[in-house]
């Protein structure tokens, strides 16, 4: 399936000032690598919406708007917005809720992911985990998003 350059959509990403980008920090923090002070502020923040992974041909991927991208051997798995999978008839088995953690974790950081899935799995949640730059984000089950949300934040506290 051809698709034009004009009709490829992908999520918005504001643009940074050139200090921002060489400065490599979030809102000018710096990235935390101390497990304590990663728990302590991690701050879970529930996106709207409802998102789902989806596998495509890597050739389609610029006419789906994408939240987040991997390349697989099988093909490209994206994670979007289950009205846009839903827009475009694709295909997927689970719909999640995004959490993100909003402590700029370093990419380094030695526990945070093993902590929150600890918890979660603690109390019968799956989870999810992609790490971007600046956050931690966990894609859990839409139906338990608000007990991920209260185990979440009880591990903060």
């Amino acid at each position: 399936m051809e698709r034009s350059e004009s009709s490829r959509r992908e999520p918005e990403v504001p643009e940074r000032s050139p200090a921002e980008s060489s400065a490599g920090s979030s809102a000018g923090s710096s990235p935390i690598r101390d497990i304590d002070t990663l728990l302590s502020g991690m701050k879970p923040k529930l996106r709207d919406g409802r998102y789902v992974f989806i596998s495509v041909a890597p050739s389609d991927t610029g006419s789906i708007p994408w939240e987040a991208a991997i390349r697989e051997d099988e093909g490209m798995t994206l994670v979007v917005r289950q009205t846009d999978a839903d827009l475009r008839e694709l295909e997927y088995d689970y719909v999640a809720a995004w959490i993100t953690l909003e402590v700029h974790s370093a990419l380094d950081a030695v526990g945070l992911t093993a902590a929150v899935s600890t918890r979660l799995a603690a109390v019968g949640l799956s989870c999810n985990v992609i790490a971007g730059n600046y956050h931690d984000h966990l894609l859990v089950d839409y139906d338990d998003r608000h007990r991920a949300m209260q185990a979440l934040e009880n591990l903060a506290s």
